[in-house]
């Protein structure tokens, strides 16, 4: 005789409700039947699962170890029943869509607005993801469409310039430099800089157009997350340069600024090519590009302000 799921979903039962008795309540069965086969699975298993006193089970590190396994594998399960749910509520058509974090915050929302609003039966599922593992997820085929910055595509995929434009200099409101309309690299000498993570490849960028020029900026805040830098030079804390996306969905209490270095930034799609035919990530794409054909007459009004 083999170890069989029953067994696994016993023992789970029995870690997670601590006892045998709150475990047969769980699986709706006797308590003699959840001891029988627990002491079952830790013949067939050659573990010794839990310590018996005082009438009481007590986990040994040997189930802790084998309850986080069993864990990972019913998420697993989990996902699937999951999955067939939304298939049976969304009769329509289920899209699913891998964005770096950056484009999730800025541009998707309203993006989705739109397409739901011609396809109301649809559902769309957005998974923040960063480099590698976009690319990973997408090579993978595991999404129907993917947004990122860089025009490679993925294997598997073809990749679509979508837009592009430069990285902005955000200011809080009433800072000085709000006089100027183009930012030079002197501009910045002593004062606070609020920067993008070390690993960011913007971050090394702009930090390489400073060493150029050699102007010398006080470094103290750094974040992974350019929505987050921009909270915090709202607070005052300081200057930064962001995405042009991430500083135009800021919203109020930020001034924006241009540079004058051009730092590209794009916006680019990933449709993975072993995918089921769907029209589904044309329709969203249609979306995005109307939303992304007003972002430079956005960028322009936002620039005009403050």
């Amino acid at each position: 005789m083999a170890v069989n799921l029953r067994h696994i979903e016993i023992f789970r039962a029995v870690m997670t409700s601590g006892s045998v008795s709150g475990a047969a309540r769980l699986l709706h069965t006797s308590q003699p039947t959840i001891s029988r086969e627990l002491a079952r699975c830790e013949q067939l298993l050659g573990l010794i699962l839990f310590e018996r006193a005082h009438g009481r089970l007590r986990p040994t590190q040997q189930a802790l170890q084998l309850f986080a396994e069993v864990e990972r594998s019913f998420a697993g399960l989990d996902r699937i029943v999951a999955s067939a749910a939304a298939i049976r509520q969304f009769a329509g058509g289920q899209l699913a869509i891998a964005s770096l974090p950056v484009f999730a915050q800025s541009l998707l929302p309203a993006a989705c607005a739109d397409f739901i609003a011609g396809f109301p039966d649809v559902g769309v599922d957005i998974t923040p993801l960063e480099s590698p593992w976009l690319e990973e997820g997408l090579s993978a085929q595991r999404f129907d469409l993917g947004l990122a910055e860089q025009p490679q595509a993925p294997a598997g995929c073809q990749a679509m310039a979508l837009w592009q434009g430069d990285e902005l200099c955000v200011l809080p409101a009433g800072h000085a430099l709000a006089q100027r309309p183009l930012l030079e690299a002197s501009d910045f000498a002593g004062l606070s800089f609020i920067s993008l993570a070390a690993s960011d490849s913007y971050r090394q960028q702009v930090d390489a157009w400073f060493a150029a020029e050699g102007v010398a900026r006080k470094m103290q805040l750094s974040s992974h997350s350019a929505a987050s830098v921009c909270e915090m030079v709202k607070l005052g804390l300081g200057v930064a340069i962001v995405n042009p996306l991430s500083a135009l969905s800021a919203g109020e209490g930020l001034i924006v600024r241009r540079l004058r270095v051009s730092i590209p930034f794009g916006l680019h799609l990933a449709l993975p090519q072993f995918r089921p035919a769907s029209p589904l990530p044309l329709r969203f794409i249609d979306a995005l590009r109307e939303r992304v054909s007003n972002l430079d007459a956005e960028l322009a009004a936002r620039l005009s302000l403050g």
